[in-house]
């Protein structure tokens, strides 16, 4: 009995032509994929990397910090060592982080007389970020002396803060920093640098 052979016919160059560019395309859209992949992994890693070690974002809970920070808000630290009288900053306390204003550096003298208007070392602090003064949660004796390698924070919002007033807090040392609050990113109403 014969063998029946069955014949294919072989394609045409339009139809080789075809598959080729179907190939290729296929190609240089899993490179392109491939590519925007490693890029994507490459930009997260660098942006924990900074969110982590130059720049922490923060979330803000609480009222200490009405009215120049809401509850909710989110804001943009800047790793420093070095901060300034007035400045808002972020720090390290039982496993939380809080955020306060520096109000005095070590060595300075703090009062605060019934009305809550606060003297460093005897001149009356200019506050233009509260909007109403009050003695708060203080259980230390004024005038009292900031210890060495220490900070006197307050909370912007001084009838509820708790902070460097009460020994609960106390002043913050340079290993508690964990930097600057500088700028609000969200809600975007309210972003721009803090003050």
């Amino acid at each position: 009995m014969a063998k029946k052979t069955e014949y294919t016919e072989l394609p045409g160059r339009a139809e080789l032509e075809e598959e080729l560019s179907r190939v290729r395309y296929k190609g240089r859209y899993h490179g392109v994929f491939r590519n925007t992949v490693g890029v994507l992994i490459v930009v997260a890693a660098v942006s924990i990397l900074v969110a982590t070690l130059w720049m922490p974002v923060l979330q803000i809970y609480g009222s200490s910090m009405t009215p120049t920070l809401k509850e909710g808000e989110i804001v943009v630290s800047f790793k420093s060592s070095k901060v300034k009288r007035g400045e808002v900053i972020a720090f390290y306390y039982n496993n939380k982080v809080l955020v306060k204003r520096v109000i005095a550096f070590p060595g300075e003298w703090i009062d605060i007389d019934d009305s809550g208007y606060v003297t460093v070392d005897g001149k009356k602090v200019e506050e233009p970020y509260l909007k109403e003064h009050a003695k708060g949660d203080l259980n230390i004796e004024l005038p009292y002396q900031v210890p060495e390698d220490r900070y006197f924070v307050m909370g912007d919002h001084r009838s509820t803060s708790v902070d460097s007033r009460n020994t609960a807090v106390g002043c913050v040392s340079e290993e508690q920093l964990v930097g600057r609050i500088v700028y609000c990113i969200w809600p975007l109403g309210n972003a721009g640098p803090v003050k």
